[in-house]
């Protein structure tokens, strides 16, 4: 039956490339990617899938649903379609859209025959404030068995971890004066924010390897000779585990009272995006995958490279069994967020690298639902490594 997903992606491809190419050429930013999630929907519509939208309070989100009414697991494909800022599409979201909407598709022409149900969801602003978080948090994953994602890249690589991530904004409040004729009159909140920064500094040398701190000054006052009686800072904190990454945080914040402490300033604490935890990589889905990609001709798939970003597919991957791998655009040393990695997810290669991915997808989304032994090693695993 797997040739019959072969025969079916042919007859949808050239569809598939002028998805791919529109979201390209009509970059949208999260949560306003209402073309993009458009263009998705259409598609996934008019092959008979049951959408329900603006799910999870995110209007540009949806739930795509094709049940074959009978017994069978459930498998998700996650679908990004966020741009960058001025950049476009330099993370390939257009490719990841479209390989997930199509995977779908695919896996939509076996299942009256095998069983099961297939789930395309769209997820947006996954650069900035992932929608996955919500959904895993507010139940969408709770009737699907699997959840697969597919990322482009410089190369192919097995799906591996991420880092857990908090988004913590300090806001420093102070009272202003003439910072010449009367310094003793005010309290600096910018000097508050220069602790802060020198606290993480110390911190950084009794924190694990894998601890990355970074941060900015979102403000810090108006002109030298006033007193700031405001100074904003935002940093982003990581850690390979959210366990740890928890107590990196609070170590964080207790120097940011204390620099309060020093300085006088008051300070409020607050998230400013959504938090993500670290990526769990199913073991024995991500095997499955791979070595469905290698059989659509993919040539080589490097083992999962160490990752120092933070995804919100983390949070998925606590809920459900998932992966998050990466096919390769032949383009060895190319770097994610930039244009030239947008131009190239346009090209006739890029195509053709589209279409192995949607089809490895959907193979392995066939592999699960019909074979319960595999199913079975994939949920004994996720019980073993995350709910345990």
């Amino acid at each position: 039956m797997k040739d019959l997903l072969i025969n079916y992606l042919k007859t949808i491809q050239n569809r598939l490339w002028e998805i791919s190419d529109a979201l390209y050429h009509h970059p949208e930013l999260g949560d306003q990617e209402f073309e993009s999630s458009k263009r998705l929907i259409d598609f996934l519509e008019e092959h008979k899938f049951v959408v329900e939208k603006g799910i999870v309070g995110r209007d540009t989100a949806f739930k795509a649903v094709y049940d074959s009414k009978k017994e069978g697991p459930t498998i998700a494909y996650l679908s990004e379609y966020d741009a960058l800022p001025e950049v476009g599409h330099g993370c390939g979201h257009n490719l990841i859209g479209t390989m997930s909407a199509g995977a779908g598709v695919l896996l939509s022409k076996l299942v009256d025959q095998i069983g099961g149900r297939v789930v395309v969801l769209g997820t947006p602003a996954e650069e900035t404030n992932g929608a996955k978080v919500p959904m895993a948090e507010q139940g969408i994953f709770e009737d699907i068995d699997a959840a697969m994602i597919l990322h482009p890249a410089d190369k192919s690589y097995e799906s591996g971890d991420s880092l857990a991530m908090d988004a913590i904004q300090f806001d420093f409040r102070g009272r202003t004066s003439h910072a010449a004729a009367s310094p003793e009159k005010g309290i600096n909140a910018l000097d508050a924010v220069i602790q802060l920064f020198n606290g993480i500094n110390a911190l950084r040398q009794h924190v694990t390897s894998d601890v990355r701190i970074h941060g900015i000054i979102k403000e810090g006052g108006l002109a030298a000779n006033i007193v700031p009686d405001k100074a904003v800072a935002q940093f982003y904190v990581r850690a390979k585990e959210r366990s740890y990454l928890n107590e990196v945080v609070q170590k964080v914040i207790n120097i940011a009272q204390g620099a309060s402490s020093m300085t006088g300033a008051e300070v409020h604490i607050q998230n400013y995006e959504l938090s993500y935890d670290n990526m769990v990589t199913n073991q024995t889905l991500s095997q499955l995958f791979t070595a469905n990609l290698l059989s659509t001709g993919v040539k080589q798939i490097k083992k999962a490279k160490d990752s120092y970003g933070s995804i919100d597919m983390g949070n998925v991957s606590h809920v459900v069994p998932a992966i998050h791998p990466y096919i390769g655009l032949d383009s060895p040393g190319l770097i994610a967020h930039t244009r030239e990695f947008a131009d190239l997810t346009i090209t006739d290669n890029s195509h053709r690298i589209l279409s192995r991915g949607a089809l490895a997808l959907a193979l392995t989304g066939f592999d699960l639902i019909s074979n319960k032994e595999v199913l079975d090693k994939m949920k004994n695993e996720f019980r073993q490594s995350v709910l345990s």
